[in-house]
């Protein structure tokens, strides 16, 4: 049953009780992931694995992720800065503990590509708080393969 969380803003990146931090660089232009990541949302279950679905609502300002598992996440977008920033917040969710959860893709220029960083913030009982203490070196393999897995799919649009 899906529960509707707190509402959170930006600063929730920064005071999360688990904040979980990710990067990788790629050879694709921050503009190539940008794009694939913030404007191609349908797109995300092609390069990201554990997703199953994910649908733009509102002309870009809400969607839908539902994640292999049935986890499913109704999410609001909290910042949209072209080749640069993407951050959503969950708004409801049927995975149980959560209290507060926002997600940002931040891209920067590396080299001749780009450096890609996914920050996880998250709170909620104190179990969920473990749990993703725990699972930070899985989030952090998932968060790899699918960046890897989207720089494979942006090059051969490239190249092609």
């Amino acid at each position: 049953m899906a529960r509707r969380l707190s509402p959170v803003g930006l600063d929730f990146l920064e005071v999360a009780p688990v904040r979980l931090v990710f990067a990788r660089e790629i050879s694709a232009t921050p503009a190539e992931a940008y794009h694939a990541i913030a404007e191609e949302v349908e797109s995300l279950p092609t390069w990201f694995r554990s997703v199953k679905r994910a649908t733009p609502h509102d002309e870009g300002a809400r969607r839908t992720v539902q994640l292999a598992g049935g986890i499913r996440f109704e999410e609001t977008i909290l910042a949209k800065e072209p080749d640069e920033v993407y951050a959503y917040r969950v708004d409801e969710t049927n995975a149980p503990g959560v209290r507060h959860l926002v997600e940002e893709w931040r891209i920067t220029p590396a080299g001749t590509g780009s450096r890609v960083q996914w920050t996880f913030a998250v709170d909620g009982a104190a179990p969920l708080r473990a749990f993703f203490k725990i699972a930070s070196p899985g989030l952090g393999t998932a968060f790899r393969g699918a960046v890897s897995s989207l720089d494979k799919q942006l090059t051969k649009a490239r190249t092609s």
